[in-house]
């Protein structure tokens, strides 16, 4: 019998070869390019997150249109337009007026390659990936629900900052689309009046490259093909020049700077610990409140997941002391005994529908995780709504801080407080999802969930029903599951609630109400 290290490295090898070429199987989204519902001229005046002002990134005047440089530009283009190939058409149709949503889908792809939890080796002992030695074994990164809230968070903070700057010089320097030059020019696109300099394609696609490729450091080439056909397409479609094209660039690459540095210094280095750390957290939950959590897997992981994401940098909650909720009942108290019965009665009398939902929220190894359900449903409803890029980025940049910092307050929770799972606690019980590699309160998918809810409940008000039960049978999932308690499940949609508001309070003073 092979030994399970080599049965791991082979098992990687597959994933990554099977879904090594994600555009040769494409699984995106399916809309036409479409009118953008406005065009938000006051775009450039909004407040940023990472950048100061748009004045702390400067690009130069671009030549007037009747320059001979344009002109040279524009024949450039009408000659590229006149001899596509099939491929560069299909190109265009893929990348659509909102690329926001393409680079989004690739990073949730991404997400869902890397979600591979790193095996055991032949001894029973654990590696760990390093981002020093990214190709492994086993492969950085495992793109857990917290790496991976914190990866699109970096992703659409970094896009929206982009978009700012890019609309405040649209509107400084006012020049106009190219097919608004030359009307004998027809774009793939619908026609609009947003100025094409700088490119906001441009300063999308430079951004979500160097963003994933940071996160995804095994995934270079393929970002990097990504990027030359989003560029190739700009001009292919008829919305900018190469000038627009450099600029956009220009103001992506500085957006990329600032969004490296904070993320170099805001914790996650840290965040996985060795043993000796992880024992004294377990071990000072245990004295305060008579209980810790312990790993029921086989063999045993020596740590859990991220004990210190906890610690990592919020983008919205000033502290994360301020969103910590009190304890859980102590096991073998009322409460305890009653929400333990609960979970005995589910998994003895499953129903199918519990089962369906159950297995539909599971978001484990080989997913997108939950903070990807909830970029797929923010995906459709900027679709639904036909937002701009510079909104849409807003809309992902918002949800996307809040799931992530919801992350961070529930594991900081998760590990303050070390409670033990319903495997651990309830004699005989099994689940129908494995067994989490971290304590049980509060639960992550709730606090996820409910956080991505309120986001965009603020931002789509005729959804936010639909949105909010969701995020309440994210959480009830977790008990048809076996993986958690009602009181784990009830705590996370407050706390996530509560740390959404923190992000919807943030955009209502941004300026783009």
């Amino acid at each position: 019998m092979k030994n399970l290290k080599t049965i791991y490295i082979t098992l990687f090898s597959i994933i990554l070869i099977t879904s090594s070429c994600i555009e040769e199987t494409p699984n995106y989204y399916q809309f036409d390019g479409y009118g953008f519902e406005k065009l938000d001229e006051n775009g450039g005046t909004w407040k940023t997150i990472l950048v100061t002002s748009p004045a702390q990134i400067s690009i130069s005047q671009p030549e007037a249109t009747s320059s001979a440089a344009y002109q040279a530009e524009l024949t450039n283009l009408k000659q590229q337009m006149s001899s596509l190939t099939p491929k560069e058409k299909e190109a265009v149709k893929y990348w659509t007026s909102n690329p926001i949503i393409r680079w989004n889908e690739i990073a949730l792809e991404l997400a869902a390659k890397y979600n591979l939890i790193p095996g055991p080796n032949a001894d029973g002992t654990y590696t760990l990936p390093n981002a020093a030695n990214p190709a492994g074994p086993p492969a950085f990164p495992f793109a857990h629900p917290p790496y991976t809230s914190r990866m699109l968070a970096y992703l659409s903070v970094s896009q929206f900052d982009a978009l700012v700057v890019a609309w405040h010089y649209k509107y400084e320097y006012n020049r106009p689309g190219p097919y608004r030059v030359d009307t004998n020019i027809e774009p793939a696109y619908a026609k609009n009046e947003l100025p094409s300099y700088p490119s906001n394609g441009a300063a999308i696609a430079i951004v979500s490259k160097e963003i994933l490729a940071v996160m995804f450091p095994l995934e270079g080439a393929y970002l990097e093909s990504k990027y030359q056909e989003h560029i190739r397409s700009l001009i292919h479609a008829g919305i900018n020049v190469q000038s627009d094209i450099v600029a956009g660039t220009a103001i992506g690459s500085e957006v990329v700077k600032l969004a490296k540095q904070r993320a170099s210094t805001d914790g996650m280095a840290k965040a996985q610990t060795p043993k000796p750390i992880s024992d004294s957290i377990a071990n000072a939950a245990f004295e305060r409140f008579g209980w810790k959590w312990k790993n029921m897997e086989t063999p045993q992981r020596p740590v859990g997941l991220t004990p210190l994401f906890g610690k990592v940098r919020m983008w919205n909650v000033p502290t994360v002391e301020e969103v910590r909720p009190g304890p859980p009942p102590a096991p073998g108290s009322a409460e305890f005994e009653a929400d333990a019965a609960e979970l005995r009665k589910f998994a003895s009398h499953m129903t199918i529908s519990q089962r369906r939902i159950a297995n539909w929220w599971e978001d484990g190894l080989g997913s997108y995780t939950p903070p990807g359900h909830w970029n797929k449903f923010a995906k459709e409803a900027i679709v639904k709504a036909k937002l701009n890029p510079l909104r849409s980025a807003r809309v992902f940049a918002y949800m996307n801080t809040a799931i992530m910092d919801a992350g961070v307050a529930c594991w900081d929770t998760k590990y303050y407080y070390h409670y033990p799972r319903p495997i651990q606690t309830i004699t005989g019980f099994k689940t129908i999802l494995g067994t989490p590699n971290f304590p049980a309160y509060t639960s992550g998918h709730s606090t996820f969930s409910a956080a991505g809810a309120e986001v965009l409940a603020h931002f789509f008000p005729a959804d936010a029903a639909q949105f909010r039960a969701r995020a309440e049978e994210a959480a009830v999932s977790r008990l048809y599951g076996g993986i958690h308690y009602r009181f784990d499940a009830e705590v996370g949609v407050a706390q996530g609630k509560n740390v959404g508001t923190y992000a919807v309070k943030r955009a209502k003073s941004d300026g783009a109400q």
